[in-house]
């Protein structure tokens, strides 16, 4: 899932080059969605029934409306690789959230110190950026950003809360496929198909998203979501940064300066301390490997 997501940044970043951001993004989880569920299809898999379907709307507004959709916003006008700094915000608002659940996860001190090591190297990385960042156009992709923390850290919360004998996959697809729809109308409602254009890059970027971001990577959030403690699985938006900079000074020739260096090595040290956690999570040793042996 890092690798697959540190990498979704450039491809999104090249896609919205000639295709319009909302469009794409409906294109992308559309098609996705369709996809898995025509694959379960065939294989004879059970899909939810449609009582469950209002359930799997809301988290697709949520996760892919929001969360996703305030990420292509944002690539605007932002550098991708920053884009992905920015984002690493949703372990504080996933941890925050968790905080007010009726079940909430204890969150032990190492996690704690881990969390504020991470955010510290996070901060090392934009903050030159934003010293220098000061227009309107900059501010509303941070904002963007920062909107889709929120949307992605509630739906988060609300999906490891949903059935434990439900299809991971099948899920996962339902979601995409709406929230590939609320996103399309948004942007035909936005005129963005006049703006459609089609470009070789483009559309190969846009076959990676589908392939890569949303079938691989959205498929193992799932998964991981409901075996993991939230904690941990947030862990992905610190990682992503580091890949997303380091493809960005290999493919965009952007410099690769001692600061980004050391602020990598600062979120990995934080990753590594929310990580080796002692304290056991009672439902993921339960429950690991159980969803798609079925």
């Amino acid at each position: 899932m890092c690798l697959l997501w540190g990498t979704t940044y450039l491809a999104i970043r090249v896609a919205i080059e000639t295709i319009p951001p909302l469009l794409m993004a409906g294109f992308r989880w559309t098609v996705a969605g369709g996809i898995i569920v025509a694959a379960l299809s065939i294989r004879g898999e059970r899909i939810p029934p449609p009582v469950n379907w209002p359930a799997f709307i809301v988290l697709g507004v949520l996760l892919m409306g929001l969360g996703n959709g305030g990420v292509v916003w944002a690539e605007q006008t932002l550098p991708s690789g920053l884009t992905a700094v920015l984002v690493a915000d949703v372990p504080f608002w996933m941890v925050g959230i968790e905080r007010f659940m009726r079940d909430a996860e204890p969150l032990s001190v190492r996690r704690v110190v881990g969390l504020i090591i991470g955010f510290g190297g996070i901060v090392l990385l934009v903050w030159p950026e934003l010293q220098f960042g000061n227009s309107r156009a900059f501010v509303l992709g941070v904002v963007a950003t920062q909107l889709a923390c929120v949307g992605w850290a509630i739906g988060s919360s609300y999906a490891r809360r949903r059935h434990a004998d439900e299809n991971v996959l099948a899920a996962a697809a339902l979601q995409m496929l709406f929230g590939g729809v609320i996103l399309a109308v948004a942007g035909l409602t936005r005129g963005e198909w006049g703006m459609l254009a089609l470009s070789n890059r483009s559309v190969t970027a846009l076959v990676y998203l589908i392939i890569a971001g949303s079938i691989g990577g959205f498929s193992a959030y799932a998964y991981a979501l409901k075996h993991l403690p939230v904690a941990t699985v947030s862990l992905y938006a610190y990682v992503n940064p580091v890949i997303a900079v380091l493809l960005g000074t290999l493919i965009l020739d952007e410099p690769l300066s001692p600061r980004l260096v050391v602020a990598g090595a600062i979120v990995l040290i934080g990753m590594a301390l929310v990580r080796s956690d002692p304290k056991p999570n009672a439902k993921s040793s339960n429950t690991v490997g159980t969803e798609f042996q079925n």
